[in-house]
């Protein structure tokens, strides 16, 4: 799914740009042509064969395709939602994707990188691992929070802007400043133990700048945030004090 929202959004993309600033066909110095009728109908192939293989109707979500056993994944993973921020879901796609899938991802901390019960039971032979529940990272963020606002989910994407920057916020509070790659949205931690652990949790490793995502996606966020919002971060309120719905 992420993949093809990505390739997707890629030739919305260059189709775009070969419309706006080449009148729509761009010419090579070789004399080859690339149109912006051509990207546009590979993007419009593409939708087509993701809402064939990779929507599920009756769960109302996008999923994996395996192509050896011909059939659709069941793993809910935050890449679900990608088709949101590429563009690629239709209205009632994206209406559905709000419905079902985003409860199934919205923790406390904000989108979880998988669902409990996609990752499933912790065993020696299948370790934690780093891009799973109940870890959430800054890029699902973002996209997801871009994605629910050009399809009209102005609230739900200030809501998860806001539990993502409370957790940014208070974890910097409570241990001097530190700004981590990713964090357990679960229990809003920057306490992470799978694989490597967690870049910037050790001390030796604190830098002054943070991490670069995080730090991106914070300054992203705000902007979801109107002034009461932005006061209430100030005061670090707490989520569940402001929004009634969703966990």
């Amino acid at each position: 799914v992420d993949l093809n929202s990505l390739l997707y959004k890629y030739e919305i993309d260059l189709a775009e740009t070969i419309d706006r600033e080449f009148g729509g066909s761009l010419v090579f110095p070789d004399g080859s042509v690339e149109t912006s009728s051509e990207w546009y109908s590979r993007a419009v192939t593409r939708k087509n064969l993701v809402n064939r293989f990779l929507w599920d109707p009756d769960r109302g979500m996008f999923f994996d395709y395996d192509v050896k056993r011909s059939k659709r994944l069941e793993y809910v993973s935050a890449t679900i939602l990608y088709p949101l921020w590429a563009g690629l879901a239709s209205p009632e796609q994206a209406r559905a994707l709000v419905e079902r899938a985003l409860p199934l991802l919205e923790m406390p901390g904000g989108v979880s990188a998988s669902t409990e019960e996609s990752r499933g039971p912790i065993a020696p032979d299948r370790p934690q691992r780093q891009w799973d529940y109940p870890y959430g990272w800054a890029p699902h963020q973002v996209m997801v929070w871009r994605g629910l606002k050009s399809y009209g989910f102005t609230k739900e994407a200030e809501r998860l802007a806001y539990k993502w920057l409370f957790t940014i916020t208070s974890n910097a509070v409570n241990y001097n400043g530190t700004v981590t790659e990713k964090y357990d949205v679960v229990r809003r931690t920057h306490g992470v133990f799978a694989e490597y652990g967690n870049v910037g949790t050790k001390f030796a490793y604190i830098t002054r700048e943070g991490f670069g995502w995080t730090n991106a996606s914070y300054q992203v966020g705000l902007r979801f945030l109107g002034p009461e919002l932005r006061a209430s971060l100030d005061r670090l309120v707490m989520p569940e004090s402001l929004f009634s719905t969703r966990r």
